[in-house]
């Protein structure tokens, strides 16, 4: 193929793949997440790598790249090109593919078994949409305990923590055991260390009145019985949860305990269950009116009947 033939090659292949990219958002218009690619700083914030060690050049399976450090919004979850800027650079690239040019590696951050493009973007994009299997990069491989999937998207990713958190705080602390009850389950990552903090300030109160050291799994019971359920009782009562779409009965526990505390060093005397109603009221969608109407009528009908 002469030079014209490869420039008029690689134009065509960045329009195809540009036209792939704009029908693979017209599929996920209602789930924009499916189609967006991965960035790399969002995964960090959700992970919190501790330390990150160079890797050295390797070669790296295409299929598990599934991010980028800065150019996510240039490309979608596939790598198929977004923007028609991108394509005088994407051309030349595939010009060089077409001709067969080794082209330098690319540069990479590994984080929980799938990479994220540090420098290379258009390589990738090329490589993907000419169906090659394996480029060569220079990694960079940041810890985690969590094993993520190249399909993952980034509220995926995040549940995927939560599940992580939520097994280690269970495994650890005995509380299914203890309490029967499985179901103490978060929207956001970091919550689980709130409540191991809770029962040990808990357990603190109680050994004030103690001549022997309580032991934890006895604070665990005494603030599972005394304090969370106590709470979540009136989050139940009041429907706040309906005000809080995709939230939990856990995550309304933390937020009112700290609302709570902040009422009572303001005010003095405060009731729990006031402090819970003014956080509804103040942070709440309100979504929930009707339906505690609708239960406080139904429970004061079953009392009339009664």
């Amino acid at each position: 193929m002469d030079l014209i033939g490869i420039s008029v090659q690689a134009s065509e292949d960045f329009s195809r793949a540009k036209g792939k990219a704009m029908l693979s958002q017209l599929q996920n218009f209602l789930k924009t997440d499916r189609d967006n690619l991965l960035s790399f700083h969002d995964v960090k914030d959700i992970l919190k790598p501790k330390n990150e060690v160079y890797m050295g050049s390797q070669t790296v399976p295409i299929k598990m790249i599934a991010g980028s450090e800065g150019r996510y919004h240039d490309f979608n979850k596939y790598f198929l090109p977004r923007k028609e800027h991108l394509r005088q650079r994407w051309q030349r690239i595939d010009e060089a593919h077409i001709k067969d040019i080794i082209l330098p590696p690319i540069l990479l951050y590994e984080i929980g078994g799938i990479y994220f493009v540090r420098d290379g973007n258009h390589r990738v994009s090329v490589a993907k949409m000419q169906n090659v299997e394996f480029i060569d990069a220079e990694v960079i491989s940041l810890s985690t305990e969590i094993n993520l999937k190249p399909s993952m998207t980034a509220d995926q990713l995040r549940d995927e923590l939560i599940e992580y958190e939520k097994k280690i705080f269970y495994n650890e602390t005995y509380f299914g055991d203890l309490t029967e009850y499985w179901d103490l389950n978060f929207s956001s990552p970091g919550r689980y260390d709130v409540i191991y903090n809770h029962i040990l300030v808990h357990k603190y109160y109680m050994n004030e009145d103690n001549d022997e050291e309580i032991p934890f799994a006895d604070a665990l019971v005494s603030w599972y019985n005394n304090v969370y359920n106590p709470v979540i009782t009136i989050i139940r009562e009041q429907w706040l949860l309906a005000n809080f779409p995709g939230r939990t009965d856990a995550d309304l526990y933390v937020w009112i305990i700290k609302h709570w505390d902040f009422l009572k060093k303001k005010y003095g005397t405060y009731s729990l269950s006031k402090a819970a109603m003014d956080f509804s009221k103040k942070y709440g969608q309100d979504k929930g009116k009707i339906l505690r109407f609708l239960a406080l009528l139904v429970g004061r009908i079953f009392k009339i009947k009664g």
